[in-house]
């Protein structure tokens, strides 16, 4: 909250002293702000949201709400980029005045202004997707505070005022790094696709090296929402009294891994893989069941 109203207030700031000073790089900067304060917002929405309870219909609760805003800012990141660049493009054909001591006054207090506020969000933005989508904003900003402080330099001490936005553009290029990371990540766990530190291979082949199982299939390893990785899969254990030990191995070496929601199927045969898959094609949830009926299966849950 403390970030979200220093960069609406300095904002307002750098947009009167882009229009006043001639700047597209402070004009830039101001656009960006906007944006910034727009997601800043959206993550502090999405975070209260998140803490909502699971309810019937929703067994997950709200969590996905900060994938769903990460990937809102990092659109926007993209379009914002996209503009600065056209502008830049537009002010090299025609070079426009710049009052560089002004200039540099406004650009010297944004890069004041985003250091304390990147420091406030520092230590936090490594463990939500939301969070980072904030941090990733400030940082952009930050950048180019610094680039609008090196162009005011230039422009002070040359007057060659293209160092404007020639620094717009390469601070766009940076921008369009972090954006690309953000709405990929988002979009991944959106995909339910597996996480990029897990292995599947390393997954089945712990599971099958505990002792007691003989075969492990129709494995899934998804990211639910940041930090929440969850798991599901069978495994076949022929062996009735081994099943509790083999469940709280695969909990114990899925943990290891990172992964701590775990749903494991434990099946008595190797048919319970083949009436498994018959299931699946008859009708999901139900046809699961009837294979269930079938066989003597064992689910254990860890949230």
């Amino acid at each position: 909250m403390i970030v979200f109203g220093l960069t609406a207030v300095f904002m307002v700031v750098e947009a009167v002293g882009g229009w006043l000073s001639g700047s597209l790089a402070l004009l830039a900067d101001a656009g960006h702000m906007l944006t910034d304060v727009g997601a800043l917002g959206l993550t502090l929405l999405t975070a209260w949201i998140a803490r909502r309870p699971a309810d019937q219909s929703k067994t997950y609760g709200y969590l996905r709400w900060e994938i769903l805003a990460a990937l809102t800012n990092g659109a926007v990141l993209f379009g914002l980029a996209g503009w600065v660049v056209v502008e830049a493009i537009g002010r090299i054909n025609h070079p426009a005045p710049i009052r560089g001591g002004l200039f540099f006054g406004v650009a010297t207090a944004g890069l004041v202004v985003n250091g304390v506020a990147l420091a406030l969000l520092h230590g936090d933005h490594h463990d939500h997707l939301n969070t980072r989508g904030a941090y990733l904003h400030i940082l952009g900003d930050l950048l180019g505070s610094v680039g609008a402080v090196a162009a005011a330099v230039i422009v002070l001490l040359t007057g060659w005022t293209l160092a404007d936005p020639i620094v717009s553009v390469v601070l766009s290029l940076l921008i369009l790094v972090g954006a690309w990371r953000l709405v990929r990540e988002s979009t991944d766990i959106l995909l339910e696709a597996v996480p990029g530190h897990i292995s599947m291979r390393e997954v089945e082949r712990r599971m099958g090296a505990l002792p007691g199982v003989t075969a492990v299939h129709d494995l899934h390893v998804w990211t639910v929402a940041s930090g929440i990785v969850a798991m599901s899969g069978h495994a076949v254990v022929p062996d009735l009294d081994a099943h509790p030990g083999v469940l709280n191995g695969i909990r114990d070496t899925l943990a290891e891994m990172g992964i701590r929601h775990v749903t494991v199927q434990l099946e008595t045969g190797s048919g319970c893989e083949e009436e498994a898959d018959r299931a699946d094609g008859a009708g999901g949830a139900d046809g699961a069941g009837e294979a269930g009926n079938a066989h003597i299966h064992h689910a254990g849950h860890r949230h």
